[in-house]
């Protein structure tokens, strides 16, 4: 049996596959990451007294993994394979970023997960980008290599933010409250970001922040809330808010497809993308996409996928286990 991980700062989605069959789990659970004080009580929880028989575990981190260790960026509390792995009774486990789980998890969607953004065609020899918003920002590639496409992955989300418009200079200089210093694309471009997005229209407006999004932030989703009133309509500025947060999206996997020279295909996937598919398919992403003067050409031949299935990155640790497990 196979167990499989994806551990982000919001949640932890957990789940056991059967060899024959790693496309449906045969037991899973997501619970709030941050209530737990290591993955380890979160895998007590979820196996029982009575554990299965597991011969391999791959679990995706939300944040940088080196030499079996990672400390995820929006988690207080750090994870170690060599601690993971006695307590499984395997000699090893696998310890991926939980981008790279998700460029995994491609090959096991469905033509109904998968929602194109454009009629591009993928060359089948190109590289492929992988960009996911959800509690952070992640990013991730497969290059093409004589073995096939090897996943990779990148800590992008932490590169620096590169305002395109007016309103965004705008916003970076709100953010940064009147200092010098660099601001990340994480900080604008994930569910905090459109957060963030959201108290600067306001600002710019001259309207102070409601009580519900203070109430939202401690106990619930401020993100989707936001994203809420935007689309009903019932708050400008949250329209502007969403506008200038697809925009940016837009642009930061433009800028993921010229990186890797993506012609294989952009993959949008992450928490976010099934709540905005609507939002992502409207003009605003692709027009920021394609806007790379002097290879916004370029960028209209490479295809643009929305995933809608938010467990991929689940599947994808489970195929790398499978192929890396001990008895595999």
């Amino acid at each position: 049996m196979i167990l499989a991980g994806d551990i982000g700062g919001t949640n932890a989605r957990l789940a056991l596959f059967g060899r024959g069959d790693l496309s449906s789990p045969l037991r899973l659970d997501v619970v709030p990451s941050q209530e737990f004080p290591d993955l380890e009580t979160i895998l007590e929880r979820f196996l029982g007294a009575q554990a299965p028989d597991v011969d391999a575990a791959t679990f995706g981190i939300a944040g940088p993994v080196r030499e079996g260790r990672s400390k995820p960026t929006n988690l207080r509390w750090g994870v170690d394979a060599s601690t993971l792995a006695p307590m499984l009774g395997l000699r090893s486990v696998g310890l991926i970023n939980d981008l790279e789980a998700t460029t995994w998890g491609l090959e096991s969607l469905s033509s109904a997960e998968v929602v194109a953004r454009n009629d591009a065609v993928p060359d089948p020899c190109g590289n492929v980008g992988v960009i996911a918003a959800g509690t952070g920002l992640g990013e991730a590639g497969l290059v093409h290599t004589d073995r096939g496409r090897v996943p990779f992955a990148t800590e992008s989300g932490h590169a620096g933010f590169a305002p395109a418009t007016s309103d965004q200079l705008q916003l970076i200089e709100f953010l940064r409250g009147g200092d010098d210093g660099p601001v990340s694309i994480e900080v604008v471009c994930s569910g905090n970001g459109l957060v963030n997005i959201y108290r600067f229209c306001l600002h710019d407006v001259g309207r102070s922040e409601p009580a519900w999004l203070a109430d939202e932030a401690e106990q619930g989703d401020p993100a989707a809330a936001i994203a809420g009133i935007a689309e009903d309509g019932s708050d400008d500025a949250a329209r502007r808010a969403l506008a200038m947060f697809i925009a940016i999206y837009g642009s930061e996997a433009g800028n993921l497809a010229l990186r890797l020279l993506a012609r294989g295909g952009i993959y949008v996937a992450g928490g976010i993308a099934p709540k905005l598919v609507d939002s992502l398919l409207a003009g605003g992403f692709m027009d920021a996409f394609v806007n790379k003067p002097p290879l916004s050409d370029l960028l209209r031949t490479v295809p643009v996928r929305v995933v809608v299935n938010d467990r991929v990155a689940l599947l994808g640790a489970a195929r790398h286990a499978a192929s890396h497990g001990e008895d595999a």
